[in-house]
């Protein structure tokens, strides 16, 4: 009889770490020095708390900003962020995942929040867009029911085959629909980074650029903490996925969610492209007319 050997407990605790490392690679979570690099600033971006808090920093001769170290392709991203506090005129705090800057061509992919700073008392306009193969110009912007520089809230992109999802502490404000049957393109076949950056845009962030940036209200700050990607990570040619992968690759928004999103887009929404016929006189973008029926 041949004899039996059981695997031994150095064996076995290899290959629970083997397991552990894959499905952390594709479910990253909350440490800054260990999720992203700092790509831009000169020690404007700092990491603090033992890597779980980040600030960013503006003054007059740069901004600052940082990206993730894994590239994505379909995820579900959360971020907190406490945006600049008092007067943030001409300041924008960028959040989005985009193809690797140095790799853009005419048609690249992105999925955008940005924050517009504006004058102390006044709100923050929180501006959305989706760029499919180079081509943007599907902006939503929406006033905040809160103050987003007192705390920290959570910001988060669903990205799966299906839609993308832009919410604010749990609360979908928007759903771009894939619709390439109807020649909408979507995107789905790049791999792209989280990034933000903190940067002056006078020229046009505030009122269209007539409120220009107090440089005496410097350093602005904006901070991060609470990273979370349940996502499919980019390797070797591959994508690899987390376990938890059905929780959120075919999601979709259930009636409840719905009802919350027309709610903040009723009370909330200050620009939308769908109803912007001036912007489109040739007829309002296919999306516009099959999104909500769809």
């Amino acid at each position: 009889m041949a004899a039996f050997h059981s695997p031994s407990t150095a064996s076995i605790g290899m290959v629970l770490l083997l397991l552990i490392g894959f499905s952390m690679a594709a479910f990253a979570y909350g440490n800054f020095y260990h999720n992203f690099d700092v790509v831009w600033g000169d020690g404007r971006a700092v990491i603090q708390e033992g890597g779980d808090l980040l600030t960013l920093s503006l003054d007059k001769t740069s901004g600052s900003g940082f990206q993730s170290k894994d590239e994505y392709l379909y995820g579900k991203i959360d971020m907190q962020l406490k945006l600049v506090p008092g007067n943030s005129a001409g300041t924008v705090t960028a959040y989005y995942v985009s193809l690797q800057l140095s790799s853009k061509g005419e048609a690249w992919d992105e999925i955008d929040f940005e924050f517009l700073g504006n004058l102390s008392g006044q709100p923050y306009i929180l501006h959305t867009n989706v760029f499919c193969q180079g081509k943007g110009n599907r902006e939503q912007q929406f006033y905040l029911w809160f103050d987003p520089t007192a705390d920290f809230h959570t910001y988060s992109i669903l990205w799966n085959p299906e839609r993308i999802v832009f919410s604010v502490d749990g609360i979908p404000i928007r759903e771009f629909k894939n619709l390439e049957f109807l020649g909408v393109p979507f995107p789905k076949n790049q791999k792209m980074r989280l990034y933000s950056t903190l940067w002056n845009a006078d020229d046009w962030a505030t009122r269209g650029g007539l409120v220009k940036t107090d440089w005496s209200q410097a350093p602005f700050k904006a901070s991060y903490r609470n990273f979370n990607a349940d996502a499919c990570v980019w390797s070797s040619g591959s994508s690899y996925c987390s376990s938890n992968k059905n929780a959120w690759f075919w999601e979709e928004l259930n009636f409840a969610k719905k009802g919350q999103k027309k709610w903040v887009q009723n009370n909330y929404m200050v620009y939308n492209y769908c109803e912007d016929t001036k912007r489109f006189p040739q007829g309002l973008p296919t999306e516009c007319t099959f999104a909500d029926i769809l």
